[in-house]
This record gives structure tokens, sequence and C-alpha cells, in this order.
């Protein structure tokens, strides 16, 4: 085995592993959510999100600034694919349940409201 360690995910790298884990592929799965409602501002593009496994508010200190995305599938295709991504991160928590508020760079749509987001694990602060 070679002593350099080749990161594929970006989680990875942002885990800064060791030599010891040289050869080894690493995937960094996204974590599940999903969208709640809109804040009293009716502000579209700040919903409130609830993280699965997350019932904390020290909980959710963790995922400050983590990316988010909400998938969904179109009707028209472009580019190859009918699969569209709506980006946003993590901004703060919201109340006393594990709750948190994330911005999204546009509106979504009413659609989501329920529906499942994924918390991509990065950029990591560890």
């Amino acid at each position: 085995m070679s002593s350099e360690f080749h990161c594929v995910d970006p989680c990875n790298a942002a885990l800064g592993l060791s030599s010891q884990f040289a050869g080894i592929e690493l995937t960094c799965l996204p974590e599940k959510g999903s969208t709640s409602q809109l804040s009293t501002r009716k502000a579209q593009h700040q919903p409130w999100d609830q993280i699965e496994g997350v019932d904390d508010p020290k909980a959710t200190t963790f995922y400050l600034g983590k990316k988010i995305a909400f998938v969904y599938r179109a009707r028209k295709e472009i580019r190859g694919t009918k699969i569209r991504v709506i980006w946003g991160k993590v901004t703060r928590p919201h109340g006393n349940s594990g709750v948190v508020r994330a911005q999204f760079r546009r509106n979504l749509p009413p659609k989501s409201f329920g529906a499942s987001v994924r918390i991509m694990l990065y950029p990591s602060s560890v």
C-alpha cells in the first residue's frame, strides 16, 4: 500500500484522514431531513427543517453551515436530465426541538413543504 491518501469525496478531504486509510474508498452519505413550514415573515427562501435524529438545540450546532439540497424532478429535460437541485445552507437553530433554519439560493416551490431534503456533511469544521 502506498502512503498517499487519495480522496474522491469532498467529505473525506474535509475529515483530514491520516495515511492509515490509504487505498480505502470512504463514502459520505447525506443526512435526511424534511421541510416543515415557512417562517411567519413568509420568506420562502428560509424554511424550517427538521433533521432526522436531532432533538435538541445542542445537537443542531454540528449542522450549522452545512450544505442542504432540495432535489426534485421537473417536466422539462435540461442538459440531459429532469432532476434539479435547489442548494442552501443551514444558518441557525430554531426553537428547542432540533429544528434548524436554512437559507436557499432561490425560493422553494410550494410542493417542497413536508418534502424531504438532504443535509450534506460538508463543509466540515472538525
